[in-house]
C-alpha cells in the first residue's frame, strides 16, 4: 500500500487542544515514521482519541502544529484512513459504501470495482456485497469500515478503539486484517482499552493520561517494565483518575523518537 514517495514522517509540533476551560491535551511532541505499529493507551479521558482525531486532520489543535513532513507532493489526506469505534454507514449498499469512499479519492471506475471486490473479500464479507450496510450486525459493520480503509490504500490508517464491544470471533477478524495492513507496508496508529490486543498488535506503545505523553517505549519494554510510575499503575489495573495527582511534564526523552 506504500508507495516509494511517503506522507511521512508525521510531526506533532507542541499541541494543545483546549475546546472550554481546560486543556485536553497538552503541549504534545511526537514524530510518527516508519511502518511500526503504535498503540496509544491509557484510562478513559485520556485524550486518545483526541490524538487520533487530530493527527486525521478532523480536528484543528488549538495550539501547535500538525506537519505531514513528507508530503510536500500531494495532499495527505488522499493519503490516509481512519476507522472510528462505532462505524459510520451510508444508507447504501455494501458495495456502494466502499464505492462511494473510492470516488471521492477520484479513483476510476473499473479501479473501483477491483478494488471493492479485492476489500470484501479480503474481510469475508463476499455473500453480503449487495446488502444494505445499515442492516449489517454491528461487528460486520465494522468489518465494513476496516474493508473501505483497505480499498483506499492508505499509507496510514488511525484506529479508534475498533473492536470495542466487539465479541471474541469478530476482533479475531479485526485484527487479522489490521495485520494485513501491515505487511502492506501501512502504519497503524491506533488507540485500545484491551491490553491483551495492544500485546498482540503493538510494536511501540505511547501511555497517555491527563493529555501528556508520559512514555514511549517499544511494546516489550513496555509491558516487562515500564518507566514512568502512572504506566505501571495502569498496567496493574489501579483507577488513575482518581488515584494520581496531575503528573508534572514528562522529561523530553518519553515525549519523541
Amino acid at each position: 500500500m506504500t508507495t516509494q514517495t511517503s506522507i511521512l514522517p508525521l510531526e506533532l509540533k507542541n499541541i494543545s487542544f483546549k475546546p472550554g476551560e481546560k486543556k485536553l491535551l497538552k503541549d504534545v511532541n511526537l514524530t510518527f515514521e516508519g511502518e511500526r505499529s503504535t498503540i496509544i493507551l491509557g484510562p478513559n479521558g485520556a485524550g486518545k482519541s483526541l490524538l487520533l482525531r487530530i493527527c486525521h486532520g478532523l480536528l484543528p489543535p488549538s495550539e501547535g502544529r500538525v506537519i505531514w513532513k513528507g508530503a510536500d507532493w500531494a495532499d495527505p489526506k488522499l493519503h490516509q484512513a481512519m476507522v472510528f469505534q462505532r462505524p459510520v454507514m451510508l444508507r447504501r449498499s455494501v458495495r456502494a459504501n466502499i464505492d462511494y469512499a473510492l470516488k471521492l479519492h477520484r479513483i476510476p471506475k473499473q479501479e473501483r470495482e477491483r478494488r471493492t471486490s479485492e476489500a470484501v473479500k479480503m474481510i469475508g464479507l463476499g455473500r453480503l456485497i449487495d446488502q444494505p450496510a445499515r442492516l449489517l450486525s454491528f461487528g460486520e459493520q465494522q468489518r465494513l469500515a476496516i474493508a473501505r480503509a483497505w480499498a483506499l490504500r492508505p499509507q496510514v490508517l488511525f484506529l479508534d478503539e475498533p473492536t470495542a464491544s466487539l465479541d471474541p470471533s469478530a476482533t479475531h477478524s479485526i485484527e487479522q486484517a489490521i495485520e494485513a495492513f501491515k505487511s502492506a507496508g501501512t502504519k497503524i496508529i491506533m488507540t485500545t482499552h484491551d491490553l491483551g490486543q495492544a500485546k498482540r498488535l503493538a510494536d511501540e506503545v505511547l501511555f497517555l493520561h491527563r493529555g501528556r505523553i508520559l512514555e514511549r517505549s517499544d511494546a516489550a519494554d513496555f509491558f516487562s517494565k515500564p518507566k514512568n510510575d502512572l504506566a505501571q499503575a495502569f498496567l496493574e489495573g489501579d483507577l488513575l483518575w482518581w488515584k494520581r495527582k496531575e503528573p508534572d511534564p514528562p522529561s523530553g526523552r518519553h515525549q519523541s523518537q
